[in-house]
């Protein structure tokens, strides 16, 4: 038998398997954290406890042994009768949230019939052209019972009418109403893509919502400010808390511009973080993001109410990060990615399906990716005690080292002349592309071990159902459209229409004519299209 000496040598290794360890974003890892990296850290100040200032352990003294967060499957296909389906079933499986997804036409405010539609109708999203589609869309769905959140920016305005219309036919008051308009499109002209208007009408339409909301929707989240998008598109932690925030900054401002309180409305935003890979940097980049917003809403903005000090986050797993190789271990990357964000004091949570490099979720894919959600709160102690990950040497080290990273970022794009100067010049963008081409040189170095695809590898790839959207849904869709200009109230429309656009050239608030048009069946195109012809439409700089 050795003694324990010898146990303990045979177990000490000599070399270590890097020259140097780093986080996914390249943040340089100690061996082991000692309380001498928490130098300089005021414990009372700086970490305090759950649902105090700033925040760092979470917005909520109890967080999830009072209620568990929602957990909002991402979905929507197809029709609107598909994704209805989609919704119902989710639901009766547990989930207690609904996420929507659009199509890319009604993103960008295009009606089915629109050449640019053509081949787009349905396949990354469901459509909606009108009221009906909308009504199709939450049939059987009590909307004063269940919360829902719209990705949906560009035409955010005319999405958030559609759903209190339905919600007034539905005979619910629209004070119990709640849930989240995306409504960040800032994010469009950084990451993604799916803009109409220039910058200074877009900034106007979120802030009408802003003001709109405040009085007669007070449960609703006026805008999810997302860095999910910036992530997705290649950015690393830091830079996608920089630069979420320093969008969010710039929301701030422009409603303070329009004449807004900031704690009149400052309570109804939120925001939309990735879960990506690394469990310790996912974690700390949370507790960092609410830690700095604590205190920009409160030093920079003067915020006075508590509520305008919590960010108060959705969570999604790293689609990004998902491979067409083995995408059975996307099952596992998932459950890792919803971990840190559980960990991380999430207030809502999606979980991408292990198919989704490849197509949308198949039923039995968005089926596995909420009972990973179950098994994290009910199974796993996760959820049973508040910030249970507080006070570890290693994420109190990295909260701060993302903090200060971020926080010199905000530093450098305020010195440019604020976000928007900063997305004018290019560089937001610059910056990211920059740490996407290094990530990808890591992968290709194999510096970056990505299972399945630049390290075990398997020559015997196992195919899995994928979902496949029929044609027949965009031919379906184009004869409703058709059928519904035919017996809709033509001067009622039209009316309706020229109400929008009139006040599209005036300061007055879009929202009450928005809803009024889309009530009188108007369409998302047209809707869209009256403003087209007062703002114009955003043509994208060229990034170097």
């Amino acid at each position: 038998m050795a003694d324990s000496s010898s146990v303990e040598k045979s177990q000490t290794p000599t070399t270590e398997r890097q020259a140097q360890f780093t986080t996914l974003s390249g943040i340089p890892l100690e061996r082991v954290y000692t309380g001498e990296n928490l130098r300089g850290v005021d414990a009372d100040a700086d970490i305090g406890y759950p649902g105090e200032y700033p925040f760092t352990r979470g917005v909520y003294p109890t967080l999830y042994r009072g209620r568990l967060w929602t957990m909002r499957q991402y979905a929507g296909f197809g029709s609107a009768a598909e994704s209805n389906r989609r919704y119902r079933y989710l639901l009766a499986q547990g989930q207690t949230g609904i996420s929507v997804a659009f199509d890319l036409p009604t993103q960008i405010g295009l009606e089915s019939d629109h050449a640019l539609a053509r081949g787009e109708v349905g396949k990354v999203g469901v459509h909606i052209d009108s009221l009906e589609d909308m009504e199709t869309l939450f049939d059987g769905i009590p909307l004063d019972k269940v919360s829902t959140s719209m990705t949906i920016n560009a035409t955010a305005a005319i999405l958030l009418a559609l759903y209190v219309a339905v919600a007034k036919k539905q005979g619910v008051s629209l004070a119990t109403l709640s849930g989240t308009v995306q409504n960040d499109i800032l994010k469009e002209y950084i990451a993604r893509g799916t803009y109409i208007y220039p910058v200074a009408p877009a900034m106007r339409i979120v802030t009408d919502i802003f003001a709109w909301c405040g009085t007669e929707l007070p449960n609703w989240n006026t805008i999810s400010i997302s860095g999910y998008h910036i992530r997705e598109a290649g950015s690393t932690a830091d830079q996608e808390v920089a630069f979420t925030l320093s969008n969010g900054i710039s929301y701030i401002q422009a409603a303070l511009d329009a004449g807004l309180a900031v704690d009149d409305f400052a309570p109804q935003v939120s925001f939309f973080f990735n879960a990506h890979n690394d469990l310790l940097e996912e974690i700390s980049k949370y507790r960092a993001a609410r830690r700095l917003w604590a205190r920009i809403m409160r030093e920079r903005f003067g915020a006075r109410d508590p509520r305008s000090w919590m960010l108060r986050f959705h969570a999604q797993t790293a689609g990004s990060s998902l491979t067409a190789q083995q995408p059975e271990n996307n099952i596992v990357r998932v459950a890792v990615q919803a971990l840190a964000a559980v960990l991380g004091g999430c207030q809502s949570l999606h979980c991408n399906g292990m198919d989704e490099a490849l197509a949308l979720p198949t039923e039995n894919a968005a089926l596995v990716a909420l009972r990973t959600q179950q098994v994290i709160a009910h199974e796993s102690g996760a959820a049973n005690t508040t910030d249970p990950v507080g006070g570890s040497y290693a994420i109190e080290a990295l909260t701060g080292e993302i903090e200060r990273h971020a926080q010199e970022y905000i530093e450098k794009i305020d010195a440019l002349g604020g976000m928007l100067r900063a997305i004018e010049m290019g560089y937001v963008q610059g910056e990211i592309q920059k740490a996407a081409y290094e990530y990808q040189k890591a992968v290709e170095r194999g510096e970056r071990i990505v299972v399945g695809v630049n390290r075990f590898q398997s020559e015997d790839e196992r195919p899995i159902p994928l979902l496949r959207v029929d044609p027949e849904i965009e031919r379906t869709q184009v004869a409703r459209l058709e059928a519904l200009r035919a017996r809709r109230d033509a001067p009622r429309v039209a009316a309706a229409l020229a109400e929008v656009q009139r006040r599209a050239g005036t300061r007055e608030n879009l929202m009450p004519a928005i809803l009024s048009a889309v009530e009188a069946l108007a369409t998302v195109g047209e809707i869209a299209d009256a403003m087209r012809r007062v703002f114009g439409e955003y043509e994208e700089s060229v990034v170097v």
